[in-house]
């Protein structure tokens, strides 16, 4: 027995067999990065994403296959719109970081009391009714990343998605989980329009676009799968991606939060999982930029070769030499969320080296995931004892040494670099029995390496560096989603 999952991030997608020891074989990954035809806008092709993911899942499956059943694991909130009699998208999807409706979102805030982030679905969504259907009458369906592919594997039998997804497109009510009627009504969305909300583990329907048919028995988001995939399914585990950027994922289990909103330390409630009718819920915390850093020192600053490179050339120093980076590019999420905070860089001297910048960068990560940890902690009322990471970054030993002196835990290091795949693996499988409960799920975590904090790094000063790069460019410091 054994999962094909469908694993689409926010530049690139993969397919791959989850084996029944929880390993994952036959990879076969494409990137699709997403297109920015003017600063804020960001795109991308879905029906390009549905033929690379149908040719993926094809290439797997004649390596791997047959399978028992297909997992879908995806960015989250990314919109995309439809027309449900040919299927063909209507425009561009607009992906979860575009802006363009920044300030739909401060007037729905101020004139209705609706509190919208611009990187949820909803202002997306009602930008492109307004745009392709201003009179809503055509017949069109709306889906987030996961929606999309069900719908595709399906071949259109199929317009659904999962509470984990659901949740974070601003389109449903907290308390009962239900698509909102007082957002719907004021965005003029129609709720035809809208997907079924399903269990995230469980038979939904066959894909039929595949060979065998086989079931799809999984929705879940990106950062809720690498959850599950690095076996945080009791309360208080908790995993960090290190990617693009950095999400900090809590287990709270099942009492579900007191409100929707972003919480006193800049954490977010969501919900973990949906099985059987029973949410699992989560706290979530989030660094808008992680590797983004690196890559800066790579494509921009032109001193490494490769993001690889920065483990040998900061593994050259000791120290920083007195140099801290604060990797606020793209500004300060939690808990301090700050649009106009900037990168900033403290303590050069005459002496300050390639080493000792690039372990800043590194070290400087590190901090935020700290900052992380201690907002988690803060907002769930839960203690933190381990920290378990994935990720691109999570294969630089100097950047995890770095997590484990800043935040003072042990980290363990998921055995594959994107946990998401098996996330969703582990969810599709104990719909089809291959695993029969969550204990199994928590007893195939087998960390790569584990690390123990040294030295602490100086937190003090961390924060001292942070207040300096906060509010630099006022005018975005003063939004508030």
């Amino acid at each position: 027995m054994s999962v094909l999952v469908i694993d689409v991030g926010t530049s690139s997608l993969r397919a791959a067999i989850v084996e029944p020891d929880a390993t994952v074989a036959h990879v076969h990954q494409q990137r699709l990065p997403p297109s920015t035809p003017f600063p804020g806008l960001v795109e991308f092709d879905a029906a390009e994403m549905a033929a690379a993911v149908l040719a993926a899942a094809r290439a797997t499956l004649a390596e791997g296959g047959p399978v028992d059943a297909v997992g879908i694991t995806n960015q989250r909130a990314s919109t995309v719109l439809w027309d449900r009699g040919t299927g063909v998208p209507v425009a561009p999807a607009i992906g979860w970081q575009d802006l363009r409706t920044v300030f739909d979102c401060l007037t729905l805030a101020s004139e209705h009391g609706i509190r919208l982030a611009p990187n949820q679905s909803a202002t997306k969504l009602a930008a492109l009714l307004d745009a392709h259907d201003p009179d809503r009458s055509r017949d069109l369906c709306f889906g987030t990343v996961d929606t999309w592919l069900a719908w595709t594997l399906s071949e259109g039998a199929l317009h659904v998605t999962d509470p984990s997804n659901a949740a974070v497109t601003g389109l449903l009510d907290h308390l009962d989980l239900q698509w909102s009627d007082h957002v719907l009504e004021t965005l003029r969305i129609p709720r035809s329009c809208l997907p079924a909300i399903v269990d995230s583990s469980g038979a939904i329907g066959e894909a039929s676009a595949l060979d065998g048919a086989p079931p799809i028995a999984a929705l879940v988001g990106d950062q809720q799968g690498s959850l599950i995939g690095q076996g945080c399914v009791r309360p208080g585990l908790t995993k960090i991606t290190f990617g693009t950027g950095g999400m900090l994922d809590t287990c709270t289990g099942s009492a579900a939060p007191a409100s929707g909103q972003r919480n006193a330390h800049g954490t977010f409630p969501i919900v973990a999982w949906a099985i059987g009718g029973e949410l699992t819920w989560g706290t979530e915390a989030i660094m808008l930029s992680a590797g983004t850093n690196v890559e800066w020192l790579v494509d921009d600053l032109g001193i490494l070769d490769d993001a690889a490179e920065s483990h040998a050339v900061a593994s050259a120093c000791a120290d920083t030499g007195g140099v801290v980076y604060v990797p606020a590019l793209l500004g300060l999420g939690t808990p301090r969320w700050d649009f106009g905070a900037r990168g900033t860089l403290l303590g050069l001297t005459r002496g300050t080296g390639r080493p000792e910048l690039v372990r800043a960068v590194l070290e400087g990560v590190a901090q935020r995931g700290a900052d992380l940890v201690e907002a988690a902690e803060a907002d769930s009322g839960l203690t933190i004892d381990v920290l378990r990471v994935d990720g691109g970054m999570s294969a630089n030993p100097t950047f995890v040494q770095a997590v484990a002196d800043a935040a003072q835990r042990v980290v363990e290091i998921s055995p594959v670099t994107e946990a998401t795949t098996l996330g969703a693996g582990f969810l599709a499988g104990l719909a089809t029995e291959l695993w029969e409960g969550m204990d199994d799920v928590a007893a195939a975590w087998r960390p790569r390496a584990t690390v123990e904090p040294g030295a602490p790094l100086d937190r003090q000063r961390w924060a001292e560096a942070v207040e300096r790069a906060s509010g630099w460019m006022p005018d975005l410091s003063a939004l508030d989603f």
